[in-house]
């Protein structure tokens, strides 16, 4: 396809525009894409959180701490504020002094202040595994036609549950 502007070069961009509900396409070449403002190279975007980090960690961290890196992996402080990822879990506990400033400075503090997990008591899973193993002993006793043990297991599932 030829470019709708100049019609000397093949189409690389398709732009459509909508004005007024009539929709028009427009077939571009590079250049003449280009001279309307519309990008064609295609750039990796950065992680915007890796920026904010890279700005924080400029200006709390001294230039000597820049030299660790990680004994596991090889991560650099400077390669987590590019990309705002740790390279393994060793690299908390290496970069652990910057890490604890980091966060420190992200989020006000150095504790987690909020909602926690609370793990289920034994006794819940101790019911559980005793109402699966009740059940599937019901679904054999029904399985080999033994009505009676399956109404008895009925009558203590339903007891527990």
């Amino acid at each position: 396809m030829v470019c709708d502007s100049c019609h000397e070069r093949d189409a690389i961009v398709n732009l459509t525009t909508i004005e007024n509900n009539v929709v028009r396409q427009l077939h571009l070449c590079e250049q003449c894409a280009a001279e309307r403002g519309v990008e064609t190279s295609v750039a990796t975007p950065k992680h915007p959180l890796g920026e904010f980090l890279q700005a924080v960690q400029q200006q709390s961290m001294p230039a000597s701490a820049e030299a660790g890196k990680c004994s596991f992996c090889g991560q650099t402080m400077k390669d987590f504020r590019e990309t705002g990822r740790m390279g393994c879990a060793r690299c908390y506990s290496t970069f652990e002094t910057s890490m604890r400033e980091l966060l420190r400075r992200v989020h006000g503090g150095p504790r987690h202040i909020g909602r926690t997990y609370n793990a289920p008591k034994e006794e819940v899973f101790e019911k559980a595994g005793a109402l699966g193993e009740l059940r599937e002993k019901l679904r054999r006793a029904i399985e080999q036609e033994q009505f009676e043990t399956a109404a008895e297991l009925r009558d203590r599932i339903r007891v527990l549950e």
